[in-house]
């Protein structure tokens, strides 16, 4: 059975059980919400991880992509990124390769972490060819079904990019037309063949394969916007009513789903994107790609995605992929992976304050930082923080004969009002 199948019939498994008492929430109601499908705990049946819940009433989580590219294969430096990601916050890994023994690639990267993983299975298929349009809806299909053998917990697959979207985009003004690498992979092979999108198409056949393997099918955003400009246009709501379809039709073999949203969007416009796209997919859980809400920084859009995350997490959106500083310039390093996961950490928690059945767990932990800084207790606060090795070494590198900071000195804000209330004046 899968998960879905013993949440329907009222039974609470270990991995609900265990997510429950990490979200604070009582385990029949994320029974009720796995079994509603509007709580993803993606888990493949063949691999053991510590599980973690996606959708409502749970905290904000956050992914990290990781993986070799064509330009650069180094496997250790990819292992070692994915293993820092989760050191720094990230709640899971997706392996995005394209380059190298991508099968080797992906097993070394799963035995890495213990998190949710997932990939890209057309990457593979794609791999497997010439060019991208000469696979066959065979190997799309096959790669799905490999990395499922293989133990992946979810799986990105672009089953809404169909010729309806495919229409909308021409009929459209964008800039940017596509940036998905999955969605240009598969726009591409529709063209070029002049066939409906096989994992459109053939969506029942890769249900029967997650629920084989208990395997989450992350429904990927193929038409998301590359620049403000793009965003909020009918190619992109096209493809959110086609995966509003799709997860109905999972939903119905209880097979677990999430949806992948945007991309860039105005700060303005992210409230909108998020509320239609839960609308339009019966409040499936919802996983974005920053949102970033400018185009203008590239280095810094570790920033607008964490802006954008926030915003986003506030408006309901459960599972936010981090960005890095070297997002639209290079592959990231071991060092922007880390930063990235900080960020983005601090987005969800900055969302979980404000979120229905978060709020107040959330709100414990930044009641822990006020009173440890109201006492000037230096190492409790360092353990509070999401991040405690940078502030630990920015203090230490600016040494004061305070028991304040340097910044104040003896002229802390603190130290002279409490000082003042207890009469101690002189």
């Amino acid at each position: 059975m899968t998960l879905m199948d013993e949440a329907k019939k009222g039974n609470i498994p270990p991995q609900i059980n265990k997510v429950a008492e990490e979200e604070g929430i009582d385990p029949e109601i994320v029974r009720k919400y796995v079994a509603e499908g509007v709580i993803t705990i993606p888990k493949n049946v063949l691999r053991e991880t510590s599980p973690k819940a996606i959708g409502k009433c749970m905290g904000v989580k956050v992914n990290a992509n990781v993986g070799t590219s064509r330009d650069f294969v180094d496997v250790e430096d990819e292992v070692k990124k994915a293993e820092t990601a989760v050191k720094y916050g990230a709640d899971s890994i997706m392996d995005l390769s394209t380059g190298g023994d991508l099968d080797s690639t992906r097993k070394l990267l799963m035995k890495a972490v213990d998190v949710p993983f997932g990939t890209v299975p057309i990457y593979q298929a794609a791999s497997s060819q010439k060019t991208v349009v000469d696979m066959t809806s065979d190997d799309i299909i096959n790669a799905v079904r490999k990395h499922a053998e293989d133990g992946v917990d979810f799986v990105t697959i672009h089953a809404g990019v169909n010729q309806n979207a495919l229409q909308r985009l021409r009929k459209g003004d964008r800039i940017m037309d596509v940036v998905s690498r999955g969605g240009s992979f598969t726009i591409a092979w529709m063209i070029h063949n002049e066939q409906e999108n096989p994992l459109y198409s053939e969506f029942d056949y890769l249900i029967e394969i997650a629920r084989e393997y208990d395997m989450t099918l992350s429904l990927g955003d193929g038409m998301r916007p590359g620049c403000i400009h793009d965003a909020s246009d009918n190619a992109k709501f096209m493809e959110f009513i086609t995966l509003g379809e799709l997860v109905k039709e999972a939903r119905n073999s209880n097979v677990q789903t999430f949806v992948e949203g945007p991309g860039h969007v105005a700060a303005d416009e992210v409230q909108l994107s998020v509320k239609s796209m839960k609308q339009l997919c019966h409040d499936a859980p919802l996983y974005l790609l920053g949102p970033l809400v400018t185009d203008i920084a590239p280095g810094y859009d570790h920033i607008t995605g964490a802006i954008g995350g926030t915003i986003a997490g506030m408006s309901g959106a459960d599972f936010l992929c981090m960005t890095t500083p070297a997002e639209h310039l290079a592959l990231p390093t071991a060092d922007d992976i880390r930063e990235g996961a900080i960020i983005t950490k601090i987005a969800a928690h900055a969302a979980d304050l404000t979120r229905h059945g978060q709020r107040e767990k959330a709100r414990q932990t930044d009641l822990r930082m006020a009173q440890a800084r109201r006492d000037l207790d230096w190492e409790k606060q360092f353990e509070v923080a999401i991040d405690s090795e940078k502030p630990a070494a920015i203090r230490q590198s600016r040494k004061t004969g305070s028991d304040a900071c340097s910044m104040c000195g003896e002229l802390c804000a603190l130290k002279i009002v409490q000082d003042a209330l207890k009469g101690n004046t002189k």
